[in-house]
């Protein structure tokens, strides 16, 4: 079976796609551009208060830069360089005589990951991605180029709704269908900023949000093809209900859009990031970037090193003096306490990018000793956590500073989903890291360790 090679569809594909006036955008300067991304992160890590010569800072910058060049490698693709060489013959059935399979026959490709980034905010958004098309013409296109198709605009800044219609817009103009449909669902990671982590303990990380868009048979959204594919959808969990119609969501869906008004951004800040843009190939100008470098520095300054000291020596002292009982406290005296799912939200330093989970803490406390509670030790995680961290640190940091309160037999474990491992090269969807820390009759004991890991919950992430 060999590809289609029509003349007339090669030239109409030549100049890209023309979706909303500029979709193929080119990309001029090549590698070249990497070192003002770099200039530009140089300067917010400065603007954070960062030592840009510190040892796990000092390569940062070319990280991110690569990291930004390969998240958004789709304004150097064009969708017809993928389907231009994957049409293929198939004797079938055409629409209008009914659905038989092959050409004709409705063809759903399901949960394809690709993650995006969000154009409000600049934090990388995932998404779950399906799409159908009717066949026509007695062709159909390689499978695989659905989701490369796809993937070609995910890796721009994006909007859900724009996304989907790109999507769509691109294959119903390259393969010639009777109808494409595409339904997203995208979830975008909401970080609470500083003081609100602390007010708020039940705080949802993620903002969700279902999409579509249709064109040709798809374009009437109570027409029969519509609900076969979305019945085939429906084997995937996927939730009607939400489903927001083509044109119908809100333009603020992008927690940055609900941020607190502070004090003016920095501006040399604000022009790094609107340098990042023009340096990724897009327009600062563009009315939906424009507030963009503002939203960008606000998010990022919950992370300022401002060396903030915690005033715990009183209370440390405090709690030394209770934790030395009359006499020598003997094992059997003791009793194994834990506080579970302590949320926390933290930057990686080594891509400026966003992780967040949870954090659990097992200690053995005295007969007669009151627990420093719950509280004192969320706020702990939370001090650790807004900051350029790397999770192996701030796993070591919340177990010494807790053992100081309660005592030296301590042991914590961190679950984190960490963002640079969907929107970097690697794209581990799902992916989970967890550390551990372990001080005092933890660290010899296999026993109490046991004990501890069983008590934490199988699922346990917050807002995911």
């Amino acid at each position: 079976m060999g590809a289609l090679d029509e003349g007339h569809f090669n030239v109409e594909l030549e100049n890209g796609v023309n979706i909303g006036g500029c979709v193929e955008l080119g990309f001029e300067g090549g590698e070249s551009e990497s070192p003002a991304i770099e200039d530009a992160v140089r300067v917010l890590l400065l603007g954070l208060g960062e030592d840009i010569n510190r040892e796990g800072i000092r390569k940062t910058p070319l990280r991110v830069a690569k990291a930004l060049r390969e998240g958004t490698r789709g304004y150097r693709q064009k969708a017809k360089d993928i389907v231009h060489s994957a049409l293929f013959p198939e004797v079938g059935l055409e629409y209008r005589v009914g659905h038989a399979g092959g050409a004709g026959g409705l063809v759903v490709v399901r949960d394809l990951d690709l993650f995006s980034y969000c154009e409000s905010c600049l934090l990388p958004f995932q998404v779950k991605c399906h799409v159908g098309y009717v066949p026509s013409g007695q062709r159909v296109v390689g499978l695989s180029k659905l989701s490369r198709v796809a993937d070609v605009f995910a890796k721009r800044l994006q909007d859900p709704q724009r996304l989907a219609n790109d999507v769509c817009k691109a294959l119903q103009h390259g393969i010639k269908p009777a109808g494409v449909a595409v339904v997203l669902q995208c979830s975008h990671i909401h970080f609470p900023n500083f003081e609100a982590a602390f007010l708020d303990s039940n705080h949802q990380g993620w903002i969700k949000l279902l999409v579509t868009s249709g064109s040709g048979v798809f374009e009437d959204e109570k027409a029969d093809v519509w609900a076969d594919f979305l019945s085939l959808l429906q084997f995937r969990g996927i939730n009607m209900v939400n489903m927001h119609p083509n044109s119908s969501v809100d333009q603020s869906w992008c927690p940055s859009h609900s941020f607190p008004k502070i004090a003016p951004a920095n501006l040399a800040m604000m022009s790094a990031v609107g340098s990042i843009l023009q340096s990724l190939g897009e327009d600062p100008l563009r009315k939906e970037l424009v507030g963009t470098p503002a939203r960008f520095v606000t998010w990022l300054m919950n992370f300022k090193n401002c060396n903030l000291e915690m005033n715990l020596n009183g209370l440390v002292r405090k709690r030394r003096d209770s934790l030395k009982p009359n006499g020598d406290v003997r094992r059997g005296e003791e009793h194994f306490c834990s506080e579970l799912n302590l949320s926390f939200w933290s930057q990686c330093e080594h891509h400026l990018l966003p992780f967040h989970g949870v954090v659990h803490i097992g200690y053995y406390c005295a007969e007669g000793v009151i627990s420093i509670g719950r509280s004192l030790l969320q706020s702990i995680v939370h001090f650790y956590g807004f900051k350029l961290q790397v999770q192996e640190r701030m796993t070591r940091q919340i177990a010494e500073t807790a053992s100081s309160l309660l005592g030296e037999d301590v042991m914590v474990v961190v679950e984190a989903n960490h963002t640079c491992m969907i929107s970097r090269g690697i794209e581990k969807f799902g992916s989970n890291t967890a550390t551990i820390a372990v001080l005092g009759q933890f660290s010899t004991d296999s026993t109490a360790r046991a004990k501890f890991l069983q008590s934490i919950p199988s699922s346990c992430q917050p807002g995911v």
